[in-house]
């Protein structure tokens, strides 16, 4: 595990893979570490040629944590976004996407496929769209445009969103069962929960950072950037999207919306896939994304 300087910030990432090969740069989700792409995952996906990055998005595990911005008051948020004003907030997705710019200056590669998930997805879309020179192609997995209109999450699963997780440093069984209740509804029923996987990554995440306040300001952070739609026409890498389609979190429609908006576009759904990436669907993932790279222009 490395970290490096980037635009001021410290980001935490890994390679896989040969640094001669083209790099790939996946970018993780919603308050969760770059170890939610698996190492089997990312030792597969460069046997298949590339140069694997996985990295901390900022206020996530060794990357720079935002711990002296306020915790946004979610309520407030939504308010404020349904009287139409954009709230104050410590980021959006925009300087995100930024990051991931700079860690590429920094490990001095000047294109790379970029494959996110969820809100990494997002992120991957500003990427393609306001630094397209960056992008040889495009995958968004379980993603959004987040455009107003999209259905929503379910209720039950955006509740356990919004109510705050126990503090790990009081009480780290109640903060792993919360984690756990979250993981095993959002998982697709298509496939077997693999309980012992599960338990292992929260454990990981809890002994490399414990900042609290980082998923608050990263959902900020989604809501006060608004619709990507408008951006997209800007995206000329080939870009692939792949939704579960049993995903409770980001219904399907909203990762066909991104397809929809992106010229050339290929749409991927994953029957019995919930809003997660189970071991059975790495092999056709891995061969999806693969073939996503070799569609690109130069």
């Amino acid at each position: 595990m490395s970290t490096c300087q980037a635009k001021g910030l410290t980001l935490g990432y890994d390679g896989f893979g040969d640094a001669r090969d083209e790099a790939m740069l996946l970018i993780s989700g919603l308050g969760t570490q770059r170890l939610r792409w698996a190492d089997p995952f990312c030792e597969r996906l460069a046997a298949q040629g590339f140069h694997v990055i996985r990295f901390d998005n900022r206020d996530t595990g060794e990357s720079t944590h935002f711990s002296g911005s306020p915790v946004p008051d979610l309520g407030v948020l939504a308010a404020a976004l349904a009287d139409g004003r954009v709230p104050a907030v410590p980021y959006t997705l925009h300087n995100l996407a930024s990051d991931a710019a700079a860690l590429l200056d920094a490990l001095g590669i000047a294109r790379a496929h970029v494959v996110g998930r969820s809100m990494g997805g997002m992120v991957a879309q500003l990427l393609a769209s306001t630094h397209a020179e960056r992008v040889r192609s495009m995958v968004a997995i379980m993603s959004s445009t987040g455009h107003p209109g999209l259905p929503a999450t379910a209720p039950d699963v955006m509740a356990m969103l919004m109510r705050p997780a126990p503090d790990p440093r009081m009480d780290e069984a109640a903060f792993l069962a919360h984690g756990m209740t979250l993981a095993r509804r959002i998982a697709g029923p298509g496939f077997p929960f693999d309980d012992v996987y599960h338990r292992a990554v929260l454990q990981a995440e809890l002994r490399r950072s414990q900042g609290p306040g980082g998923m608050a300001r990263q959902i900020a952070a989604i809501a006060a950037t608004g619709s990507l739609r408008p951006l997209l026409a800007r995206v000329v890498a080939p870009t692939l999207v792949v939704h579960g389609g049993d995903d409770p979190m980001i219904p399907p429609a909203c990762g066909r919306d991104v397809a929809d908006h992106v010229a050339g576009a290929e749409f991927l759904l994953m029957d019995g896939m919930g809003h997660d990436v189970p071991t059975a669907l790495h092999d056709g993932l891995i061969q999806a994304i693969t073939a996503n790279a070799r569609r690109r222009a130069n």
